[in-house]
């Protein structure tokens, strides 16, 4: 039976102790003005990842060796998990089974179909009739094979290549510690199902909403600004401004934005964890250059302190109305627990780098229960307005930048922080930029880059996470700089 966690029941939980224990720490929402946060982080707001955990294996296997104690097996692999119990709190293992004939697998169907994947386990040799009548449920499945589990490993290569296979990829290690990246794709997928995208714009987006909606069962919603006008007067004054000073107090040096801003920009930011409380929604992104900011409609105040909040909190709050940056979000969230920084690009091949570069910086890249980046209050550059935090990353971080297109196509590359230029003489382009030393050729970047120009940039290589998601999502994933 599937477990599913209520919202409410959940609040009262997490909080009950003083501090949110049940999901993993890079998952956590952190305390950062008058109150700790009600909000779940994404994907978690009605039910845990929902996982079916088989362990594949024949009675009378003679490989590793005959007569093998599989009892004393799965043990091996169950105090492995309890060593990963922190980042597996978020996951329901909703069927939980050593399956050693094809029939004991039909008579789980019902159950296989309800879970977001199959992590099968493959014990000893002569297990092919098990294992492809777990295909036959067609899920997402990741098989986990240490060495000498059996001979088999030698035909999942060319079970990857058909129909039955299509949706299997296989982690063939000694390192146990890989059964928690075995999980992720799955995590994501559950992330992708349940969010709530607010899009604040009076555009028009439904073919696309009505896209996602089918391919990834995500919702996204319109939001009026007369709406957020109303949460945003909602918000005291008192509480506003106990956030305004939290983040003055927290920044290195307050540059160009006056108090009064910082105010506006903090009071709006409330209303933004408001708005997403009442909806029970995951994502914010606003048409801030669009229809959100001309002569007749205006915001109350420049949105990038409230983005960069959510982020912090393990959220999403994605500039610009970019529904491609909001839905890659929810992707590293859920493969990495991290959220991105969406960046207009620059190109330096003298450095066979690319500067990506805009005017809000995320102080917590490493998700919210990591440590928080130095940063400075700034004006937004091309408007000499608003605030900022113009962010200090980290040099020397390996960071994956990706884009999903549509529903099919996926691109990226990867790279590591060669500088980070925020000094106040520094004043081309956004405030916050980092200098990309890309893995490839820079040259084949630009030549390669096509679909506009914002992408999403997360702390870490995670391509082998983004492998296993684009094959259980039928992605398209192409490399920009290979």
């Amino acid at each position: 039976m599937i477990k599913e966690v209520k919202r409410r029941d959940f609040i009262q939980l997490a909080l009950a102790g003083g501090a949110f224990c049940l999901f993993p720490p890079a998952l956590r929402a952190f305390q950062t003005g008058p109150g700790v946060s009600k909000l779940i982080s994404p994907g978690n707001r009605r039910s845990k990842v929902r996982v079916a955990r088989l362990y594949m294996a024949s009675i009378h296997g003679p490989w590793p060796k005959p007569n093998l104690d599989l009892k004393k097996e799965i043990g091996v692999y169950e105090n492995a998990f309890r060593q990963m119990k922190d980042e597996m709190a978020d996951v329901d293992f909703v069927v939980d089974e050593l399956v050693t004939s094809a029939a004991q697998v039909q008579g789980l169907r019902e159950r296989l179909l309800g879970a977001d994947g199959i992590l099968a386990i493959h014990l000893n040799i002569d297990m092919w009739p098990v294992l492809q009548e777990i295909l036959r449920a067609e899920k997402p499945t990741l098989v986990f094979a240490v060495p000498y589990s059996g001979h088999e490993w030698t035909s999942f290569g060319d079970l990857r290549k058909q129909p039955m296979g299509a949706r299997m990829d296989c982690i063939l290690t000694s390192d146990l510690r890989q059964l928690a990246t075995a999980i992720r794709p799955f995590r994501a997928i559950h992330h992708f199902r349940e969010a709530k995208i607010l899009n604040v714009t009076t555009g028009n987006f439904e073919d696309y909403a009505g896209k996602a909606k089918e391919k990834f069962g995500t919702e996204i919603k319109p939001v009026s600004l007369a709406r957020v006008e109303d949460v945003y007067k909602s918000i005291s004054d008192k509480d506003a401004a106990a956030e305004a000073d939290l983040w003055i107090r927290r920044a290195e040096q307050v540059v160009e934005p006056s108090k009064e801003d910082i105010f506006k920009s903090c009071k709006l930011a409330l209303a933004f964890e408001k708005l997403l409380d009442a909806e029970e929604a995951t994502v914010l992104t606003v048409d801030c250059y669009g229809t959100m900011w001309d002569k007749t409609i205006k915001l109350p105040a420049y949105p990038c302190v409230g983005f960069a909040r959510l982020n912090d909190m393990g959220w999403g709050g994605i500039c610009e109305s970019d529904l491609r940056c909001a839905m890659t979000h929810v992707l590293f969230q859920g493969l990495a627990g991290k959220p991105g920084f969406v960046s207009d690009p620059t190109m330096d091949e003298s450095k066979n780098s690319i500067i990506l570069a805009h005017c809000m910086g995320t102080p917590k890249m490493d998700g919210p229960s990591g440590p928080a980046a130095s940063y400075k209050l700034r004006s937004v550059m091309e408007r000499q307005e608003g605030v900022v935090p113009q962010v200090q990353m980290r040099l020397g971080e390996k960071v994956t930048q990706a884009v999903l297109i549509g529903t099919d196509q996926l691109r990226y590359f990867t790279g590591s922080i060669l500088e980070t230029p925020v000094a106040l003489s520094d004043d081309r382009g956004c405030r916050t930029k980092i200098t990309v030393k890309v893995d490839g050729d820079a040259e084949k970047l630009w030549q390669n880059w096509t679909s506009g120009l914002h992408r999403q940039t997360c702390y870490g290589d995670i391509t082998t996470e983004l492998g296993y998601f684009c094959r259980f999502k039928d992605i398209r994933m192409i490399n920009e700089a290979a």
